[in-house]
């Protein structure tokens, strides 16, 4: 019953903090229509940020000065949101799968200077014992993952609010509006550039906490965390879950990566040990299926859009 236990908060541990870069997609793409296709990248910049500053190259950055946990998870949300502004300065002109090329192409780049700058990054050894504030709270295993689950439920919860706060104002309307027509939001007197830069970078720092969020939980880091199927799995998690609504992008989060995980572990009994090298893509073969007869069957998501239709409008 332990062993259970142990598994189910770990797995929901990695479930939140996977919904809460998948919230950040949703602001670009659910209710902005922007096509990041550089997920991984800015996972990247959060969790390097978090290790850098808390983690033991703190010592060659600031002279051994220890940063505390929240610090990391600011500069973590810090330098992906700068990354984005950079990036969205340069990027946003673009439209649709050039964008999508454009910031897929970045996130390689990001990927790979992480993999060649060791002095900051470690290189292709990454960088280790990356302190999780959890254990100086509790000393058994168990308690410590608990108390970290709590932790992730507080901070989806509070990102949640935020963003239902925000996409039902007005401005989230207006993002809204420039998805559908962004000359007919020009004509009203927006700004869709600067609006567009600004949501690009709020979901490009939501993105950089989840990425904190797990290189704090895992205590480890390197660039082959941050491989381009990450970016796969944020986006199959947020069209299953329903793209424009927040509830459907965590439902979404925590289904993928049930079937995941599910999947690894069916897989890891059945195939012979021979095979097993080839796991993983078969885990991804599966989770393209799910998302093509999702988009077949429910293209709006498990938990889709909701239509505000006008009582006097004729069907």
């Amino acid at each position: 019953m332990i062993g259970v236990l142990s598994y189910l908060i770990f797995f929901m541990i990695l479930a939140l903090v996977f919904g809460i870069a998948v919230l950040g997609l949703n602001l670009q793409w659910g209710y902005t229509g922007l096509f990041n296709a550089g997920v991984a990248g800015f996972l990247a910049i959060g969790g390097y940020a978090m290790a850098i500053l808390t983690g033991p190259s703190r010592e060659a950055v600031f002279g051994g000065f220890e940063l505390p946990f929240l610090v990391g998870l600011i500069g973590a949300m810090g330098a992906a949101g700068l990354g984005g502004i950079i990036i969205g300065l340069v990027t946003l002109r673009l439209r649709g799968e050039y964008l999508a090329v454009a910031t897929f192409g970045i996130a390689v780049t990001i990927q790979l200077v992480c993999l060649n700058w060791e002095y900051l990054t470690g290189g292709t050894l990454g960088l280790i014992g990356i302190p999780n504030p959890t254990h100086e709270l509790a000393s058994a295993p168990l308690a410590q993952n608990a108390i970290f689950l709590a932790m992730v439920v507080a901070l989806t919860a509070l990102v949640y609010w935020g963003l239902q706060r925000i996409v039902n104002a007005p401005w989230g309307r207006v993002l809204k509006a420039i998805r559908e027509d962004e000359i007919a939001a020009e004509s009203l007197g927006k700004n869709p550039a600067l609006i567009r830069l600004t949501s690009f970078v709020l979901g490009c720092m939501l993105m950089g906490l989840g990425g904190a969020l797990y290189v704090a939980f895992i205590g480890f880091v390197s660039p082959f965390d941050f491989l381009p199927i990450i970016t796969f799995q944020i986006w199959t998690m947020l069209i299953v879950g329903g793209s424009a609504n927040n509830r459907g992008a965590i439902l979404g989060a925590i289904v993928v990566w049930a079937v995941w995980t599910g999947s690894g572990y069916i897989i890891s009994q059945i195939v012979p040990p021979e095979f097993q090298a080839q796991s993983g893509a078969m885990q991804a073969v599966l989770i393209g299926l799910i998302l093509v007869l999702s988009l077949l069957f429910r293209p709006r998501g498990l938990i889709g859009e909701k239509l505000h239709v006008s009582r006097h409008a004729k069907l």
